[in-house]
């Protein structure tokens, strides 16, 4: 049986998007803090995860929301991938 990303906490880490332009960490503590080309620390928010799904909320209250799937990161229409 597969365990979800949940489970294995292997959603913790940086996450990029192919061209690099959104750097999106993902901390031990439930917080995020996401980069945007030159923009250090553009959003920053927390974050839950269950089981494969994550939602967000930014500082000032956005939120948002995405899907693990195979190691890959599907969130607000872009595709993150896990750095190593």
């Amino acid at each position: 049986m597969n365990k979800t990303i949940e489970e294995t906490k292997e959603y913790i880490g940086m996450w990029v998007t192919e061209d690099g332009y959104v750097r999106h960490e993902l901390l031990p503590d439930n917080r995020y803090d996401e980069a945007r080309g030159s923009r250090e620390s553009a959003y920053q928010g927390s974050y839950i995860v269950s089981g494969n799904h994550i939602d967000y909320k930014d500082d000032t209250g956005f939120t948002a929301d995405g899907e693990f799937k195979e190691g890959i990161l599907y969130h607000g229409g872009m595709i993150l991938y896990k750095e190593n």
